[in-house]
């Protein structure tokens, strides 16, 4: 032992556009990895101009003033003596390239552009950037004269190349290129190359962190080597929520880990470790006889070193990182915890950063409205629990918000007092909401503390209601009195369109009644399986300012209630959970009660898996059909399968129209039916699919019907 070295990788909450943020959360950062005696120092994806500045990337607006940040940056002293790998877009002979930019002692080493980029999903980089085809392959890069005056540098490397220190080789990888089947760290690692680093852009969506974790331990379990990963945490301006996780791995075992879910706005992991512990684990023939042969990276030299040449100027903290010391076992939330943490980390910033007052949420009694209340408890629930560690800019930001002076001595340290300051609810009855649902919602805010208002809106609706008669001499009713698909859908529609109207003048009022000023944001309850199937009124009260749910399965929200009743403390929670779900729309009688899943004609749970085989799957009807005869034909015949199948599709693709106008929605689930963002399907179909039904019904009216066969138990044992 003898050759240590202590590294520092960080999360970091950045603003899209936000520079002047951004440079002092990069400062700060530096800052940190300095005290503890960091010789590198890695940050995340873009983190100048932050990730999500998504169509800003086309504007030279944004690469001019990363330049001038980084320029400000090179020309601090808390720079000096440490490496730091910074990310930013550069424009190279006219073609925009997403960058790190590593640099050290006032000097750019290299700049090194990604290479493979992420363009699926939630990802459009090539909409703005342009990948380095160049592999292994580098060019000068003429600097701007505002880094010439900083550096006295005219050019740098740009390219496919890796920095080499006296004592070690850093090579870098980009997010994306993590994921990638032939991924960059294999042959940097054979050419020599012991340190990566990964600068990411990660969002959170409920349980994939474990494939993230595993990968990066994968990346040097075969290879060798320590591996730094970086990410982007907190809302950057989007329906994403980064999710941090910041981790140092070696040799397959992470050895340092940072939080998920926080609302911390800078987190600086490091960790301190023995080189020699990447060339003993490297020293095997097969890898030896790959890495003999391997292709050769040019190689930008430093004068200087990472280790630090005396054990005992090691710190004595830093010490539970040095792996054969200490490794870590992965931490991993349940999803019923991300789904506590990660929506409420992302309203937090949205709150904060829109520079409103609160939030505003109409409460039906029903478990979506109550998931997304229980939501908005866990965030203030984080907030006392950051002003109870004495967080500054959470403190700074609670008492901005309740109207506080910034020299006020208040600390937002109770939950519930700090809900009826920014947190109101409102239950919106008519004569068709029922006794039960009623005192629900008054029950769960006088639980969670939120400032609650009770009201009937009869007299509106019926005053709707009368003008339409007054002027077309009609008068609408319900289905239950005699009326026709049309009215009865209508007088629904009535109430559901008037919440909203509703929601928005309480919020923009209430404060005022309360003796403050400004607004409130107006929060939606509709989950990603009510959008997908299209069982919501467009404009009603689920177009709002923003959706904590709007990416979440039915099924997944109650797991997360019942998961709440006990961590939160909230028994209140076990009647949203026993109770039938209902809109609530249409007269109650003695043979008739609405119910959610009977008005679908299907489940939740069968929605969450047409839902995951149309999106992520990439299954049409036809494909859905096939592979649903295996899964379900224990129990459903091919024909009940079949009309199951055309049900879905049918609604799905008559209702995609309410899918432009969906509100922005956290999002949680890899079938999101966002279409402004995600789903990137068109919103006129010919929506009974003559074609593909046809051939459903043909099929399934010759195969076998195994749904009242006994099962096979030598199957499922």
């Amino acid at each position: 032992m003898g050759h240590l070295i202590t590294l520092a990788t960080c999360s970091l909450n950045q603003w899209a556009l936000d520079f002047q943020g951004n440079y002092e959360r990069i400062m700060t950062s530096i800052a940190l990895a300095k005290s503890r005696g960091a010789t590198l120092r890695v940050g995340p994806e873009l983190e100048i101009p932050g990730y999500g500045c998504l169509d800003h990337f086309l504007e030279g607006d944004t690469v001019l003033h990363s330049w001038e940040v980084l320029a400000k940056i090179l020309s601090s002293e808390e720079t000096m003596g440490i490496v730091c790998d910074l990310g930013m877009p550069v424009v190279h002979k006219n073609v925009i390239y997403n960058c790190r930019v590593i640099v050290h002692d006032k000097k750019i080493l290299l700049i090194r552009p990604k290479m493979w980029l992420a363009n699926d999903g939630n990802y459009r980089e090539l909409r703005y950037f342009t990948p380095w085809a160049k592999h292994r392959q580098w060019e000068d890069h003429y600097l701007p004269r505002i880094i010439q005056a900083v550096t006295k540098q005219v050019k740098v490397p740009f390219g496919d190349a890796v920095v080499s220190t006296t004592d070690t080789c850093i090579g870098v990888e980009l997010c994306e290129e993590l994921f990638t089947p032939a991924s960059p760290h294999i042959l940097m690692g054979l050419d020599g190359v012991e340190i990566f680093t990964n600068s990411s852009g990660s969002h959170h969506e409920l349980r994939k962190l474990y494939r993230r974790v595993e990968l990066i331990k994968e990346a040097t379990l075969k290879l060798g080597g320590i591996y730094l990963y970086a990410n982007q945490q907190g809302c950057d301006g989007d329906r994403l929520y980064y999710d941090g996780c910041a981790m140092i791995a070696v040799n397959g075992r992470v050895v340092a880990q940072g939080s998920q879910f926080s609302l911390t706005d800078v987190e600086v992991v490091t960790a301190t470790i023995d080189i020699e512990d990447v060339r003993a684990h490297r020293a095997t023939s097969s890898r030896s006889m790959q890495a003999a042969s391997a292709e050769r990276y040019h190689r930008v030299e430093v004068d200087f070193a990472l280790t630090s040449g005396k054990f005992d100027e090691v710190r004595e903290e830093d010490m539970v990182g040095l792996v054969g010391t200490k490794s870590i076992p992965a931490r991993f939330h349940t999803p019923e915890e991300e789904i506590a943490l990660g929506p409420a980390c992302w309203l937090w910033d949205y709150l904060r950063r829109s520079r409103t007052q609160g939030y505003f949420i109409p409460l039906s009694g029903g478990i979506d409205s109550c998931a997304t209340a229980v939501i908005v408890h866990s965030m203030c629930r984080l907030v006392a629990e950051a002003a109870a560690r004495g967080e500054i800019q959470v403190i700074a930001d609670a008492r901005r918000m309740t109207g506080e002076a910034e020299d006020s001595d208040y600390l937002p340290t109770d939950p519930r007092e700090f809900a009826s300051r920014i947190f109101h609810t409102c239950y919106m009855g008519t004569e068709n909401s029922s006794v039960e649902t009623r005192r629900r919602a008054k029950q769960l805010a006088e639980a969670i503390g939120s400032y609650h208002i009770d009201l009937n809106m009869d007299t509106i609706v019926l005053a709707v209601r009368n003008l339409f008669s007054a002027v077309t001499g009609a008068r609408p009713q319900f289905r239950s009195q005699g009326g026709t698909v049309a009215e009865n859908l209508a007088l629904q529609n009535i109430q559901a369109r008037l919440r909203m109207v509703l929601s928005y003048m309480f919020a923009q009022l209430l404060p005022w009644v309360r003796g403050k000023n400004g607004g409130l944001l107006v929060l939606g309850s509709a989950n990603v399986d009510e959008s997908l199937r299209g069982y919501l009124t467009k404009y009603d009260c689920s177009s709002a300012d923003i959706n904590p749910i709007g990416g979440i399965s039915k099924t997944d929200l109650k797991k997360f209630i019942a998961y709440a009743e006990g961590a939160f403390g909230l028994p209140i929670l076990r009647s949203f959970l026993d109770a039938v779900p209902t809109a609530e729309l249409e007269p109650i009688t003695e043979s008739y009660v609405q119910s959610d899943e009977a008005d679908m004609g299907m489940t939740y749970d069968e929605l969450s898996v047409f839902g995951r085989m149309r999106k992520v799957e990439k299954c049409g009807p036809y494909s859905t059909f096939t592979k649903l005869v295996h899964e379900w034909g224990a129990f459903l015949s091919p024909i009940q399968i079949a009309e199951k199948v055309k049900l879905f599709f049918f609604e799905h693709a008559r209702n995609r129209h309410k899918m432009t106008t969906l509100t922005p929605a956290y999002h949680a689930e890899s079938y999101s039916p966002d279409d402004n963002r995600f789903d990137l399907r068109p919103f006129l179909y010919p929506s009974r699919f003559p074609w593909q039904f046809k051939k459903i019904d043909e099929v399934a009216a010759v195969l076998p019907d195994r749904s009242n066969q006994p099962m096979d138990k030598t199957k499922t044992e």
